[in-house]
């Protein structure tokens, strides 16, 4: 039996059939589900080994990205997403979707419970950034999408992806628990240091996605289901990887989270 996604999507959300599309490239079976269809009938996650919140610009980004959405499913879903993640199943939150579970606190979630502990918010450019970017993957996270990955370039689409943890403390902290899976990196793969453009927001210490302490529940600012295909990239004419049709980088996210869910047989 195929593992089985449920994609949300409805109101402003406009990346969930790239999503949807990256799911089924890896083996799975995804569905795309209204949110107003899954808070009248939250029980149905129960047929889903994974969750995915995608990109887009969800309620028109009004108060600020994500803040709506996160509200919605916070007080309509809230018990059941955590319900779902707690029975060992997957989580990933994409650009608007990463904004979302900040702000509705299933990430970081360092305190076992579900109260925001950070934010994402305006870019330090002050406009929407949207440029492919390196990323660097740490080896040593539990974070069950990212095995295997060493390296990443994949796009960002964004005008509120700064993450800010609210001290400095509380970002080493998510350091040492291994939950900073992801940083914005220079070209040559050195640590951006906050230098734009290599680091697009001006995210604390260059943070460009987190899990939770299961690594399970992924968010990310940048775009893999953008990267499914090396003709992706803007510069694969100069790629050397064989044959028009070979996969992009993003795409080994989804392959991991499809492979990790028919191993549990979730």
């Amino acid at each position: 039996m195929a593992v089985r996604a449920l994609i949300l999507t409805g109101f402003g959300i406009n990346c969930d059939r790239e999503t949807a599309y990256a799911f089924e490239r890896s083996g799975a079976q995804a569905d795309r589900v209204h949110l107003n269809d899954l808070i009248a009938a939250p029980k149905q996650l129960e047929n889903y080994a994974i969750f995915a919140a995608p990109g887009g610009f969800s309620f028109g980004d009004d108060i600020a990205s994500g803040r709506v959405l996160a509200n919605r499913l916070r007080y309509g879903l809230g018990d059941h997403l955590r319900a779902f993640v707690d029975s060992g199943k997957l989580v990933v939150g994409i650009c608007n979707g990463f904004q979302v579970l900040v702000k509705m606190g299933l990430l970081p979630y360092t305190r076992g419970e579900m109260v925001q502990e950070a934010t994402v918010t305006h870019n330090d450019s002050a406009r929407f950034e949207d440029r492919w970017v390196r990323l660097s993957v740490n080896a040593d996270s539990p974070c069950v999408w990212l095995r295997g990955i060493e390296r990443l370039e994949l796009p960002v689409r964004h005008g509120e992806g700064k993450f800010m943890p609210p001290s400095e403390e509380a970002g080493q902290e998510l350091r040492r628990n291994g939950q900073v899976v992801l940083r914005y990196a220079a070209a040559d793969g050195a640590p951006a240091n906050g230098a734009y453009p290599a680091n697009p927001n001006g995210s604390f210490d260059d943070i460009a996605g987190i899990c939770d302490p299961s690594g399970r529940v992924l968010g990310l600012m940048p775009h893999p289901e953008a990267h499914m295909a090396r003709t992706n990239h803007p510069l694969w004419t100069r790629d050397s990887s064989p044959g028009p049709t070979a996969d992009g980088e993003g795409l080994a996210l989804f392959q991991n989270a499809v492979a990790y869910a028919k191993e549990l047989r979730l």
